[in-house]
């Protein structure tokens, strides 16, 4: 598909939008958005940063896979974008607003094929849901040129731990993370023991082999941008698997 190219200045998105949302970073940078999950999002979910149903976690379908070169193997999960459709008149809806959305999956490569990679490295891609896609672009667009930056993430209540495992592996799905949006570091605190540091198994979902059954759960996290926040008593004595607990405060 030909993609029509626009004469308004950069300059003149960089301005107008500069004052649109207070983001973690002002620069705008060129990407490609598709979309794919239908109308109702249900392909969206259960996705590679391991939040599960996203209408249950809070994310809803204000949500985007990434390509390689923006999922970093799964530590850009839950981090926050906003987005605007540029540079194609034809696709592009005039007068949308930009859209926010979380980063929830991955959108694989395919080195099977030479067109249409859009998801390979070192293409910056966004594989968003079909609602936010046709928010800013018409759906027989397919592919649109986007302006995309990072933006704080605005959440409601405390950040949230989702506890599974055994008891000799406890794996914890972090989420509900405002600001800086994507996790870097944690750590638990079982009632009897100091901390322990654990390891991203995959996406947001954290853990350790250290058994923590019968002991109040605390949590130490730390977001992309360095902040850390200590989470005490988040979960009782007798927390259960598959059970979620709310910390008190967020970033």
């Amino acid at each position: 598909m030909a993609i029509s190219h626009s004469f308004i200045p950069l300059t003149f998105f960089i301005l107008l939008f500069k004052q649109v949302i207070s983001g973690i970073d002002t620069n705008w940078y060129d990407a490609h958005a598709t979309f794919y999950g239908g109308l109702s999002g249900a392909g969206t979910m259960q996705g590679a940063c391991g939040y599960g149903d996203l209408y249950k976690q809070g994310y809803g379908l204000a949500n985007t896979a990434l390509s390689t070169a923006l999922f970093n193997n799964g530590a850009t999960c839950g981090a926050c974008f906003q987005l605007v459709c540029v540079n194609d008149p034809q696709w592009c809806i005039k007068g949308a607003r930009p859209i926010t959305v979380t980063a929830t999956n991955f959108c694989p490569p395919d080195y099977s094929k030479t067109t249409d990679i859009w998801c390979n490295p070192p293409q910056k891609h966004f594989d968003l849901s079909y609602k936010m896609f046709t928010s800013i672009a018409y759906e027989k667009g397919g592919i649109i040129p986007v302006k995309y930056r990072r933006v704080s993430c605005f959440k409601r209540g405390g950040v949230r731990f989702e506890i599974n495992g055994n008891p000799n592996f406890l794996l914890v799905l972090v989420f509900n993370v405002a600001n800086a949006g994507e996790v870097s570091r944690v750590s638990v605190k079982g009632s009897k023991t100091g901390w322990i540091p654990m390891k991203r198994n995959w996406g947001q979902k954290w853990n350790s082999g250290v058994n923590l059954v019968g002991q109040a759960l605390s949590f130490q996290v730390t977001t992309s941008d360095g902040k850390t926040l200590e989470f005490y008593s988040v979960s009782p004595y007798n927390w259960q698997f598959g059970q979620t607990y709310e910390g008190r405060g967020n970033f």
